[in-house]
């Protein structure tokens, strides 16, 4: 979802530093927070502040991801395009997202995207977390798909090696990625630098489906 679909990196960084500078007295770079990624925010958070002061550090996170939300993320443009294109040809649409469900959820409100997917599959839903595969093979399971009919699309190196061990394609799309640099290096079965590249390719895609 971050990266891919939706421009919410600033509004994570903003909302762990709002976290840390209440409680730590300092702020993290943002390479210091995309080290955190992987299980869901409260454990990155729990392993910041401490058990002391976790209940109310997360009801803080989830109220300013809540209340800047609209201010700090938006849709990329042209996405409605694709998803659209891609509802309307019948493909189905799955999320698998290393977020926790409440952020998660709150986005997918507030950017009306609920309505395009079947399965929404988050950090809290899987035991093993990306890098690691089980979030999308657990989302193939739930659509009743095999894993040479699907394609991940993602931004992350985590995204890439959990496709990998899924056993699924994947697109790396580098339009906001905060790892360019390395995912412009990797192997990976398509490649888009752009919405518009990407678009491009899907009409092509559905063109051919139908």
């Amino acid at each position: 979802m971050d990266g891919t679909l939706t421009r919410t990196n600033q509004l994570i960084f903003d909302t762990f530093n709002y976290i840390t500078e209440k409680h730590l007295n300092r702020t993290l770079s943002p390479d210091e927070i995309t080290a955190l990624f992987g299980p869901p925010e409260d454990s990155a958070i729990q392993r910041l502040v401490g058990e002391a002061v976790f209940n109310t550090a997360m009801e803080e996170f989830y109220d300013y991801y809540n209340q800047h939300h609209n201010d700090k993320a938006e849709l990329y443009e042209g996405m409605s395009d694709v998803l659209n294109k891609l509802q309307s040809a019948n493909i189905s649409l799955g999320l698998f997202t290393g977020k926790g469900r409440v952020t998660t959820d709150i986005t997918l409100e507030k950017l009306d995207l609920n309505k395009y997917f079947s399965v929404v599959i988050t950090g809290h839903d899987v035991i093993q977390h990306k890098p690691a595969g089980e979030g999308i093979r657990r989302a193939l399971r739930q659509m009743n798909i095999p894993a040479n009919d699907a394609l991940m699309i993602g931004d992350s190196v985590a995204d890439v090696r959990a496709s990998r061990e899924a056993g699924v394609d994947i697109a790396a799309v580098l339009w906001d990625s905060f790892t360019y640099d390395r995912m412009i290096e990797l192997d990976t079965h398509y490649r888009f630098l752009s919405i518009n590249e990407f678009h491009e390719w899907i009409n092509e895609l559905v063109k051919n489906k139908l």
